[in-house]
């Protein structure tokens, strides 16, 4: 018996793939409430203008994919979405704003690098996960490292008062994470300090306003609030670049990437075009930072109301210290904590599972999650309560 071929014919594929193309609705009816930590949900805008341009971008004829990273089109992506940094985040002329590679744990090592030399005294603070990474990284290093300030003997459920933090006499910088994904907690404001101040920001950086004013040094890589894994992007105050050592690697030098406008080698061109995307729709649709934090305000304010008026889920976090993009919670069984992800995910809801380090559940409410996907969320755990009580 001759067996008939499954597979559509070469020209069934072309004719559906061409459908799949020209459909400026395909896949929206499909999407699910998406909560993962990183890379996280992109805004739905974003999206469709990248789908729009995916094939031509601005009249080239090529993806951003396709075009020379020295291409005049992809030098005035990386200009232009340094300028909106700038502008979004009141930075001033006073800082350079770099797009880098190796995410913030490449930051990890370059900010010590760069900001200090062995045997330099450098202070961080301890909130969990994130800075322990980077204590870890900065001690391997030969530096002088101390924790002056560490959440540990609560297990991480607060973030230290940043106003009686003490610092070593002669330290060259202080480093903090302002959110930590994992534990879900997150500085609100930071004073200013006797020595520079670097900040991790990866999980919040673009999602509210921030008074940079005594800050020296932000990274933050794009995955979670604006953009993909692959772009990392570093703000750095010009009196802070003055400092650097000159025994650097090249490649390892932010002057390096500063006067090479973050085109010393092959950038992540498409990365950085997607944040310059969401930079773009923050500050033309959304009407700044200002507007975006009453946004994601709403998200945060809704699942936690909810969570503290339950008596089935529990926030071990203390109040004060919440971060309002990452929420973590327990339920009454580590058994209902599994069974809570797969009926989730059966419902249209996906990454609400704790971290891999963790028991309970975890929510993030990034730039790209809208307030429907909340509400939505806030059902299905409502409906979850009640059939498990």
């Amino acid at each position: 018996m001759v067996m008939q071929s499954t597979r559509p014919s070469v020209k069934t594929a072309a004719n559906s793939a061409k459908r799949m193309v020209l459909s400026p609705n395909f896949g929206l009816d499909q999407r699910v409430a998406n909560f993962y930590a990183g890379p996280g949900a992109l805004p739905l805008p974003v999206l469709k203008r990248i789908h729009k341009e995916f094939f031509n971008y601005d009249g080239t004829g090529m993806s951003v994919m396709e075009i020379s990273h020295r291409a005049p089109e992809i030098v005035a992506i990386i200009e232009d979405g340094a300028e909106r940094i700038k502008r979004l985040m009141n930075l001033g002329d006073d800082f350079e704003v770099v797009f880098l590679q190796g995410g913030g744990s490449m930051q990890f090592l370059m900010a010590p690098m760069n900001f200090s030399s062995p045997g330099d005294r450098i202070d961080y603070i301890d909130t969990g996960y994130w800075a322990e990474k980077a204590i870890k990284a900065a001690k391997g290093l030969g530096r002088d490292l101390e924790i002056v300030a560490s959440s540990a003997d609560r297990q991480h459920t607060y973030v230290p008062n940043l106003a009686d933090v003490q610092l070593r006499d002669g330290a060259k910088y202080v480093h903090l994470c302002s959110n930590n994904t994992v534990v879900g907690t997150q500085f609100q404001k930071f004073p200013k300090f006797a020595v520079p101040a670097i900040v991790d920001m990866s999980s919040d950086f673009m999602s509210k306003q921030v008074d940079v004013s005594n800050l020296s040094c932000i990274y933050a890589h794009a995955q979670k609030n604006a953009g993909l894994s692959g772009v990392t992007a570093v703000m750095i105050r010009k009196e802070l670049l003055a400092s650097i050592t000159e025994e650097l690697p090249e490649l390892l030098d932010y002057r390096t990437h500063v006067e090479r406008k973050s085109n010393y080698h092959t950038p992540p061109c498409f990365s950085i075009y997607v944040t310059w995307q969401i930079l773009k729709w923050i500050e033309e649709d959304m009407g700044g930072l200002a507007q975006l934090e009453k946004v994601n305000q709403e998200k945060s304010d809704l699942l936690y109301g909810f969570i503290d008026d339950s008596s089935f889920y529990n926030c071990p976090v203390e109040l004060e210290s919440r971060s309002h993009l990452n929420v973590v919670f327990s339920l009454p069984t580590p058994e209902l904590e599994q069974e809570i992800v797969v009926a989730a995910k059966a419902a249209g809801i996906i990454g609400i599972a704790g971290h891999r380090t963790m028991t309970g559940c975890r929510v993030s409410l990034y730039n790209g999650v809208p307030l429907e996907a909340v509400q939505k969320l806030v059902e299905f755990l409502d409906k979850f309560a009640k059939q498990n009580r």
